[in-house]
């Protein structure tokens, strides 16, 4: 007679064969670090909302571009604070300012480095909206992608090799491909922030940017979070006006808007893993509540199985070292 009761199965060596058929593998080369530089001398200044990020002058930045680089990590974001700002945000499209200065030691010490600038406003202006604004603090569109698409030539003159819109103003990324292929940058890629949601979990990257809005907020020209089928336009109008990579931020709350835009739409995905979703993770780490690595890895997997290709972490460091250490 046949005994069809099943046997349990003895793999003896089970570590390895979960390692052959895991489904979802994360790469150093998936990960892009942001990094936030400022004027002055000496500045390694930690953000207080976000442990173990910082602010890097131009001096002290050139060390952790070294450190960066041994670290297997190939792609960064720079994010600028400048001296100046103004209603216009004047600083942003200046050849000679913070981020461009940036751009140029990253590639001296880095030439191959991916180097990514975010382009937007609210850093530079003095009102700390994305855009212009007129005298009744109504969002000027139009007028504000002419800038928005100097910043982004200003960047690339500078000798960053692609730009990243963070504005969500409506066009902007037609305005800065007709003026990048005017200019003669027609290989100069456009990662968007396609659905780029309003979210309250920014918080601690206002502090990073010093971009907090003076009056109001952001919701008119930030999407719903609410609404799902909005991002799928969203994202369609940005790949019609020539976006190159398309971005979903955050991440965490908003993995059914990756499935969907992964499902959708046949150009790489980008994730943006917050400050929000970060400084969560730290401050839970530092009561002793979660294991912060297992904890890291696992969102970082999961936004990966969601759809993306590309994950923006302030992880990202960490990630690199536990994997070159064989750990992840």
């Amino acid at each position: 007679m046949i005994n069809l009761v099943k046997r349990p199965r003895r793999i003896r060596n089970i570590k390895a064969v979960r390692e052959l058929v895991k489904e979802t593998h994360l790469n150093v080369n998936d990960l892009i670090y942001p990094l936030f530089v400022v004027n002055g001398y000496n500045v390694k200044e930690e953000i207080s909302s976000m442990p173990g990020v910082y602010h890097f002058s131009l001096d002290i930045l050139k060390g952790e571009i070294e450190e960066i680089k041994d670290l297997g990590i190939k792609s960064i974001l720079l994010f600028g604070l400048p001296e100046h700002k103004d209603e216009c945000g004047s600083s942003a499209y200046d050849d000679s300012n913070i981020v461009q200065k940036a751009i140029k030691v990253v590639k001296e010490i880095a030439p191959d480095m991916c180097v990514i600038t975010d382009v937007c406003l609210c850093q530079y202006t003095s009102h700390g909206h994305c855009g212009l604004i007129n005298e009744n603090g109504k969002v000027l569109n139009d007028e504000s992608v002419e800038l928005l698409a100097k910043t982004a030539l200003s960047h690339i003159k500078a000798g960053a090799d692609m730009v990243a819109p963070s504005d969500m103003m409506d066009g902007r990324i037609k305005g800065i491909r007709e003026l990048l292929d005017k200019e003669g940058y027609y290989d100069s890629p456009i990662m968007s922030y396609s659905a780029k949601f309003s979210s309250a979990f920014y918080g601690p990257f206002r502090e990073a940017a010093d971009s907090a809005p003076a009056f109001g907020d952001r919701k008119s020209y930030q999407m719903d979070y609410c609404n799902s089928s909005e991002a799928m336009r969203e994202i369609e109008l940005d790949i019609e006006e020539g976006a190159d990579i398309i971005m979903v931020k955050p991440a965490l709350a908003y993995l059914d808007i990756l499935r969907r835009a992964k499902d959708k739409f046949n150009l790489p995905v980008a994730a943006y893993n917050v400050s929000g979703e970060y400084s969560m993770v730290k401050a839970a780490a530092k009561m002793g509540w979660i294991d912060e690595k297992q904890v890291v890895l696992e969102i970082l997997t999961g936004i990966k199985r969601a759809g993306a290709d590309i994950i923006i972490t302030y992880f990202a460091k960490e990630v690199a070292e536990w994997i070159r250490e064989g750990s992840v």
